[in-house]
């Protein structure tokens, strides 16, 4: 589960630990280990520990927290085709977020380059 700093609490790791889940939450600057030992506080502390000894952005590139910037530009996109679902009835709300997905889909496929291999 990936989330940004601000869910970087004692809660947030607990609940994901209790669903066997891994947290790829970034510590905060003033970070400190956590002392108790739920698998929670351990699992941050390796976070923690990891952006100490390689660095923030190669923590970022090893865990996969960059994929979660890519996602919330995606759904930046999505909501400029609307805000709002103008459907009332629950399958055709549904319908219009396929359309809405669909169109965003070919947007981004016509913005894609053809690469082409020279000899």
């Amino acid at each position: 589960m990936s989330a940004d700093g601000a869910y970087d609490t004692k809660a947030c790791h607990e609940a994901i630990a209790n669903r066997q889940a891994a947290a790829i939450i970034p510590t905060r600057k003033n970070a400190k280990p956590w002392a108790d030992g739920k698998a929670g506080a351990q699992a941050r502390n390796e976070i923690l520990w990891a952006t100490r000894k390689l660095g923030r952005s190669i923590w970022e590139k090893w865990s996969g927290y960059h994929r979660r910037s890519l996602v919330e530009a995606k759904m930046g996109c999505f909501k400029r085709l609307g805000e709002r679902v103008m459907a009332r009835d629950f399958d055709r709300q549904v319908t219009e977020l396929q359309v809405r997905a669909s169109i965003l889909d070919r947007f981004t496929s016509l913005g894609t380059p053809e690469t082409v291999r020279v000899a």
